[in-house]
């Protein structure tokens, strides 16, 4: 008896020993992950910062001149002008522009699947969201290459190559991000609003509009955010439908280009270290503040979420 009660002993400190070694292991493992993703990201930062910061230093650019100047010749050796406001001001327009389009679609197709047919509605559209996530940028780019610019020509005039249809474009390929999050902002929500709503006499379109939607309004901000931050980096798509021209645009059936654009195809034109190579790193520097600053409006909608 003694005998069985000191293997079980044994076999119970070497289980234990096992169990330490692998809780050690598995957090080593994840620290290392960690300071790899930490490390990763202030690394781009630095690189990115020095990079684009050269061309204020190094070439004697003027910041306000890149930020508000509004003709854009690099290449121009005996007088390079290097603004950057129309390709600022054309990202801009396409991202709001795109976003006021899907917004309202995402938000009305999550509605139909969790309030108006949730039996059958996502069956429906679920399969529609993960084609459409799957689809690559450069399908999105040809088909509105061959199809939509085509189309806006006969339709509105013009040449096609416009704002309208970058937006149109665009507005298509954040749609599932903005339905996908906007549908489990709907579900999250506790069946006690619907049903007290319900037992005050309210009809299914009064409780989703009065009560469903401002209960879901902060997720459903950080859709619409997370989609225009998905369009606003967008780069081939836009390229191929956009007109890259470096002229600032005045409607939306007039040409534009955005900073991805004009950073895609100038970048393998360009030496590394010239004054042109450092001012569209300098675009790039450009882009990550934009994107720090969605990050921010995303963080400050979330909490607002907690609070309430």
């Amino acid at each position: 008896m003694l005998d069985q009660t000191a293997l079980a002993k044994e076999q119970l400190l070497k289980s234990k020993k096992v169990w330490t070694n692998g809780e050690v292991r598995g957090k080593i493992v994840v620290y290392a992950c960690a300071y790899f993703m930490i490390f990763a990201a202030i690394s781009i930062v630095i690189f990115l910062g020095f990079k684009g910061l050269q061309s204020f230093t190094k070439n004697g650019v003027s910041i306000l001149e890149f930020l508000t100047g509004s003709t854009w010749k690099p290449a121009d050796h005996s007088n390079p002008q290097y603004g950057a406001f129309p390709f600022i001001a054309g990202s801009l327009a396409v991202t709001l522009l795109s976003a006021f389009i899907a917004a309202p679609l995402g938000i009305g197709g999550a509605i139909f699947m969790t309030e108006i047919a949730p039996s059958w509605g996502k069956k429906l559209l679920q399969p529609v969201i993960e084609l459409l996530v799957g689809i690559p940028s450069v399908v999105y780019g040809f088909i509105g290459l061959t199809v939509l610019v085509p189309f806006v020509r006969w339709t509105f005039g013009g040449l096609g190559f416009s704002l309208l249809s970058g937006m149109i474009v665009l507005s298509i390929m954040i749609l599932p991000t903005i339905t996908s999050i906007a549908t489990d902002a709907f579900e999250s929500l506790p069946n006690s609003l619907r049903e007290g709503a319900y037992a005050v006499g309210a009809t299914r379109w009064q409780t989703i509009r009065s009560v469903l939607i401002p209960a879901a309004l902060p997720n459903l901000l950080t859709a619409v955010v997370l989609g225009m931050a998905r369009a606003f980096g967008e780069a081939l798509a836009v390229q191929m439908v956009i007109g890259n021209v470096k002229d600032l645009p005045h409607s939306l059936l007039d040409p534009s280009a955005t900073l991805t654009t004009i950073i895609t195809l100038s970048m393998g034109e360009t030496t590394f270290g010239s004054s042109e190579n450092n001012i569209l790193w300098a675009m790039g520097l450009l882009l990550l503040l934009i994107s720090f600053i969605f990050i921010l409006l995303i963080r400050y909608l979330s909490s607002r979420r907690k609070i309430s």
